[in-house]
């Protein structure tokens, strides 16, 4: 219970690490003079190198033990979340240029934060059957949701008082003290010896192979590409969409995206419930795919409903719910490619969650180019139209 306790703390402060300069964007456009889509590439640096390091980060995870990986990502994180409050500064941004500066320390954090899910990922496993790995990794994911819903509020009403490069401050302190606590408490099995999986196989190569040719393994990474493109629309631009678009105020803004992220934290671990729930009555195949394929599909119907309503409470409540019904797939997701990767979880998880976040890497700098030729509801839509296509997938898993 401790282990599943300390994960969902470093998702907690994983995505304050990645999504505090969505809050902190208004102000570095206003004080540098940035476009949107300047703002919207420096968004996605982030994302451009975590899914590059994602799949070495996997494979760290599964040769030398989640404990040391995630240990990695928390003190590297703490680095590069404070190193980003100097973004921009006169020494640094003189010498490289204002954009190429956030962008290179964006960039040196996304590395350091590629191995968080991977080695979660490969602690589920290490830890959990596979009738109670949904519902830990809804856990884990509402961790994320909580880390959402607490950077807006916190770190909105810090930039008010303090400025920006505060906010990046006190995240990065936190993560240095979380990583410190992970690296003395944790440790990789239940026991001294492992229980579910054992040490990866010696020869690499048959590894990739194995991996690589996993259809189903496949199909997921596919389908979850279609969900993180939606949800990173949601992580990078709502709080931009409420204040700037739809002229709510950045302070309303600012609790409207919190309550997005309630939704995500309440959805995820029901989903990963219910997800386990349905495999005992349905079996694993059919069990699995009742939540994603009906999650995604009522999403995308409510984020179009959503951007067309004129009022603002209507707004709010359809599209936080469009997300959390995504969210609520994360579980099942999670431990239906946890299943498929078999002894090589991490590895596996690492290639799974980089199809997720090629999607998360396009939607923030593709979504104000719809916006600026189509308007922003064509932004969201273009998100709820890709997700349907992850339904798709869920009709040949297991086949």
């Amino acid at each position: 219970m401790g282990i599943v306790v300390l994960m969902v703390f470093l998702s907690v402060m994983t995505y304050i690490d990645r999504i505090i300069i969505s809050i902190a964007g208004p102000g570095i456009i206003k004080d540098f003079s940035l476009s949107e889509t300047q703002m919207g590439t420096i968004y996605s640096a982030y994302l451009f190198s975590y899914t590059i390091m994602m799949i070495p980060g996997g494979y760290l995870a599964d040769r030398f033990g989640p404990r040391l990986t995630l240990t990695f990502m928390a003190l590297g994180s703490a680095l590069f979340t404070g190193l980003t409050a100097l973004g921009g500064s006169p020494g640094l941004g003189t010498y490289i240029g204002i954009v190429p500066s956030f962008l290179m320390i964006r960039m040196c954090l996304g590395i350091c934060a590629a191995p968080m899910y991977p080695s979660s990922g490969k602690m589920n496993a290490n830890w959990n059957p596979p009738q109670a790995r949904a519902r830990v990794w809804g856990w884990i994911a509402c961790g994320a949701g909580i880390g959402g819903a607490i950077t807006p509020a916190l770190f909105s009403w810090m930039k008010a008082r303090s400025g920006w490069r505060s906010a990046f401050l006190l995240a990065a302190l936190g993560s240095a003290i979380l990583g410190a606590i992970w690296c003395w408490y944790a440790h990789d099995y239940a026991s001294e010896r492992p229980r579910s999986i054992g040490p990866p196989p010696a020869r690499t190569r048959t590894l990739w192979k194995e991996l690589l040719t996993n259809r189903d393994l496949m199909l997921l990474t596919a389908g979850y590409f279609t969900v993180d493109y939606f949800e990173y629309i949601f992580f990078f631009w709502l709080y931009y969409y409420f204040g700037q678009i739809r002229h709510m105020g950045m302070d309303q803004s600012a609790i409207y995206t919190t309550l997005m992220w309630v939704a995500w934290m309440v959805m995820t671990p029901i989903g990963g419930w219910v997800s386990d729930r349905l495999i005992v009555h349905f079996g694993l195949r059919n069990g699995r795919r009742i939540v994603p394929m009906v999650g995604l599909t009522l999403s995308a119907v409510l984020v179009y409903v959503g951007s067309n309503v004129t009022g603002t409470l209507p707004t709010v409540i359809l599209l936080c719910l469009s997300l959390g019904l995504a969210a609520a797939t994360d579980g099942p997701y999670w431990a239906a490619a946890i299943d498929a990767s078999g002894k090589h979880a991490g590895t596996g998880g690492a290639i799974f969650n980089t199809g997720g976040n090629l999607g998360g890497m396009i939607a923030p700098a593709l979504t104000p180019l719809i916006a600026k030729y189509f308007g922003w509801s064509w932004g969201l839509y273009a998100g709820g139209i890709i997700m349907l296509a992850g339904v798709l997938v869920w009709f040949f898993v297991g086949k």
